[in-house]
């Protein structure tokens, strides 16, 4: 990558558009390509992306596009920031085009049919690329408005890790490098749907001492879940577990806490979403993750009772009647028991 060439950004959403401007702000020629010609005419005229990020001045350097092929041929590094639902859609037309390039997943999802995470999608897509993922607590509006934030970029790929390091680190933006990418993504996708329970808890006025409970329970799940497919426990230790998840499921600016919230407040899932007005991934997530856990025989109580709440008409003091009516088990599944 030279300083000269452009780095691609996909997705004209609240996390792609907050990733184009960090990468204009530190100095990167970015290329923001978005589906809505609209969409990228507002955003090149007014500088501003009313529909996702309204009030955020967008960088002089991010260029809003609409021809994605060309977009790709100009760019070496790619950002995918697509919804989980759209992505292998809209990157098979061009697949030849990938093949080399730096690809590097923003998307928190994962595939409703093959259970497959962003980046497995991208490897099925482009096998000739390389890959990565950029995951942990990073709420988008807060990365536009320069709160201090952390992220982890994993890719088995160190010299990945180090440019993608290199492109996006600035005054208020840090990123760590991880090995792990499974385990990172994972993280990502998993904490959305604890998310929305964390939500759902907020608006029926429980305890601070519940929301630690669902949080605490949601990381011992969720691991317990990640290591059943390969990844690393300690993994979930870092920026991209339980910082993730901690963030997501105590900020009303998190859309999955958003739609838990409505949830609460008494609409109808429809309702939830369309108040929303943008995509979040748990409620994608929570019947891919409930039949894998099942398939796996993986004791996932909070997943289930989630489905029971949004699919089946249960309430939320039903499942935590039955979660604190469940036979305790230990508190921490991967604590060594030899060398201590």
């Amino acid at each position: 990558m030279t300083d000269q060439q452009p780095i691609a950004v996909l997705g004209g959403g609240s996390f792609g558009t907050a990733i184009a401007n960090l990468l204009a702000e530190n100095g990167q020629h970015v290329l923001h390509w978005m589906r809505d010609p609209q969409q990228a005419e507002s955003i090149r005229l007014n500088r501003e992306n009313p529909r996702y990020l309204k009030g955020i001045k967008i960088h002089l350097g991010v260029e809003p596009v609409t021809d994605l092929a060309g977009a790709l041929s100009a760019c070496q590094m790619v950002f995918v920031a697509l919804p989980s639902s759209a992505l292998r859609q809209v990157l098979q037309p061009v697949a030849q085009q990938l093949a080399g390039k730096l690809l590097v997943s923003t998307t928190k999802g994962i595939e409703a049919q093959s259970f497959l995470l962003m980046s497995q999608i991208l490897e099925d897509i482009a096998p000739q690329a390389r890959i990565g993922v950029l995951s942990g607590p990073n709420l988008a509006r807060e990365v536009a408005e320069h709160a201090l934030t952390a992220s982890v970029v994993a890719s088995e790929d160190e010299d990945l890790c180090q440019q993608v390091q290199a492109a996006l680190h600035g005054r208020t933006f840090r990123v760590y490098a991880s090995g792990d990418r499974f385990g990172v993504e994972l993280g990502g996708a998993l904490k959305n749907v604890y998310a929305i329970i964390a939500g759902m808890a907020a608006a029926m006025g429980m305890g601070e001492n519940t929301k630690s409970m669902l949080i605490t329970r949601a990381l011992a799940e969720m691991t317990r879940f990640a290591v059943k497919l390969g990844a690393n426990p300690m993994t979930f230790l870092g920026l991209a577990g339980v910082g993730d998840l901690i963030v997501t499921c105590s900020s009303a600016k998190s859309r999955n806490y958003q739609v838990g919230f409505a949830l609460g407040e008494g609409l109808s899932l429809e309702d939830a979403v369309e108040r929303l007005g943008e995509v979040a991934e748990g409620v994608h997530t929570i019947k891919v993750l409930k039949a894998k856990a099942e398939e796996l025989d993986v004791y996932m109580p909070l997943v289930a009772g989630l489905h029971a709440i949004v699919f089946e008409g249960r309430t939320l003091d039903q499942v935590i009647g039955a979660l604190m009516n469940a036979e305790p088990k230990t508190d921490v599944d991967f604590i060594p028991t030899t060398g201590f």
